[in-house]
Parts: C-alpha cells; structure tokens; sequence
C-alpha cells in the first residue's frame, strides 16, 4: 500500500493501515518529526483507546487498553543497544499476541520477529505525508 496524505486525512490512512495490516507488529519507520507519533495516535483511537497516549521517549513503552486489545507504543529512540531492550521485557511484549506499535524500529532490528508490518512515513512538504505499507 502506498498513499499520500495530509493531517486531514490521517483517520483514513490509520483505517487503511489497520485493514492492511496482516501483523499486530507495525514497526514504524521515518525522520525525526514526520508524524510517526501523530499517526500511532490515531491508529490506537481507532483500536477503540479512549486514554490520553503520548509519546513514550522517555518510558520506552506505553501500555493502552482498548475494548477487546492491549497496545503497546515503542519509542527505541534512546535504546542504545539491544540488552537495553531485553531489560525492559522486549520479547515479552512482542510475543504477547498484543497490538506493538514500534518508533524507530531499527535500533532493535535484530530483536523483531520475522512476521511484521512496516510503514515507512516520508515528508512530501510542510503538510503532506507518505505513507508505504510492507507486510
């Protein structure tokens, strides 16, 4: 899938990420400030969160409860290398069976299961975005 978009938009393009989605592991892929963080809020609204979400920088993980799933939000920015991943759990999440939503995914490349989604942001200009699904 590969679509183009601006922040309007952004409710159809988390549907459509949703429905293309054949994993629960959506590793996330973009700059610093393309939206990445912006768009995973969007998608857990769609996954039924009615919570606050935030980016999670500095906690690495947030955990959201929607109806009938459990998400989890990564932000590996300031992972600095992957025994820091296994220290807070990393395999347990990612094998939970529950929805993971990774921000700079590369920095535990090594640690991913084979069977993810990726979706890679690109900015076009100020206000719009695209968007590249891979599964």
């Amino acid at each position: 899938m590969k679509k183009e978009y601006n922040l309007s938009q952004i409710d159809e393009i988390a549907k459509a990420i949703l429905a293309a989605s054949k994993h629960k592991i959506i590793a996330f892929h973009g700059e610093m400030g393309v939206g990445k963080t912006t768009l995973i809020k969007v998608l857990a609204k769609q996954l039924g969160v009615n919570e606050l979400t935030s980016s999670p920088t500095f906690s690495i993980v947030n955990e959201y409860h929607a109806p009938n799933a459990i998400l989890y939000h990564f932000d590996c920015y300031r992972i600095e290398n992957e025994e820091e991943a296994y220290d807070i759990g990393i395999e347990d999440y990612l094998y939970s069976d529950a929805w993971c939503f990774i921000e700079w995914p590369e920095r535990i490349e090594n640690l991913l299961p084979e069977e993810i989604t990726k979706v890679t942001i690109n900015k076009i200009n100020e206000k719009l975005r695209s968007v590249h699904l891979k599964n």
